[in-house]
């Protein structure tokens, strides 16, 4: 794993290099201050990997907490050497962590999933499916694409604002994507090099940006429908938040408007 100030990489011990060779899936975690909702996520995480047979590591980007975040992951180490600790020196946002974890990460596959644990890790099975399948190098989970079986509880607010939201998106930046926003996307290690190096948003917005790049460079992508549910604590503030997710959505269809 690479790494630059002013990132801080920890792993409870000395890797081999066996450990430092490619594996199977990354799942990817950025955490703001995520000490109470994020033990949940790692066990589950961790339990499905383990029952799946993969090969794996779960890096947590602790992005400039003011909890016991760090600390919390820390001990998860002592239990499962596969769990990398990215310790951010400020508060940069989502897409900053994001981006530092996928460019560090040394998954085949890698996975963005959210701390709350909002879209259970067996969902990952339908976007590598997809993947394998449908000749992609990107599966977005959606919360907004119809299909049996699956569930999406969330607050009605929510999702009215999410939806003038993705109208916007969808004039301005990535027409005919439903739900640009879910926070479980899975990539091929090809398609998140290209992507993340590219990425300039820290913000909540990022998503976008990714997807807007996916397009303009003829990386193909699937929205895939995914189980959700609302999970109390969200850092979404969802009055001022959305105002400047569409500053940056002009800003990243001006900047990106001759990537090829």
């Amino acid at each position: 794993m690479d790494v630059q100030p002013p990132f801080v990489i920890e792993w409870l011990s000395q890797q081999s290099e066996v450990e430092q060779s490619l594996v199977a899936v990354s799942i990817i975690i950025p955490a703001y201050n995520e000490e109470l909702r994020l033990p949940p996520t790692l066990i589950q995480g961790i339990d499905f990997l383990e029952q799946q047979g993969f090969s794996y590591e779960i890096i947590v980007i602790d992005d400039g907490s003011r909890d016991g975040t760090a600390e919390m992951v820390r001990r998860f180490q002592r239990i499962r050497p596969q769990i990398a600790l990215i310790r951010l020196a400020r508060n940069r946002g989502k897409g900053h962590a994001v981006k530092t974890g996928v460019l560090n990460s040394r998954g085949d596959l890698v996975l963005i999933a959210d701390a709350d644990g909002s879209t259970p890790f067996e969902e990952l099975l339908r976007l590598k499916r997809a993947i394998e399948e449908r000749g992609v190098e990107v599966a977005i989970g959606s919360r907004a694409v119809a299909d049996s079986g699956i569930v999406v509880a969330a607050k009605w607010h929510r999702m009215i604002i999410g939806r003038i939201f993705n109208l916007i998106v969808n004039t301005l930046a990535v027409p005919d994507v439903k739900d640009t926003q879910c926070g479980f996307k899975l990539f091929t290690r090809k398609a998140a090099r290209e992507l993340f190096s590219r990425q300039t948003v820290d913000g909540w917005a990022f998503d976008v940006e990714i997807l807007y790049l996916a397009r303009r460079l003829g990386i193909k992508f699937a929205e895939i429908p995914v189980n959700w549910r609302s999970i109390a604590g969200s850092k979404v503030n969802l009055l001022i938040d959305p105002i400047k997710m569409f500053l940056q959505i002009v800003i990243i269809v001006i900047r990106h408007r001759s990537t090829k």
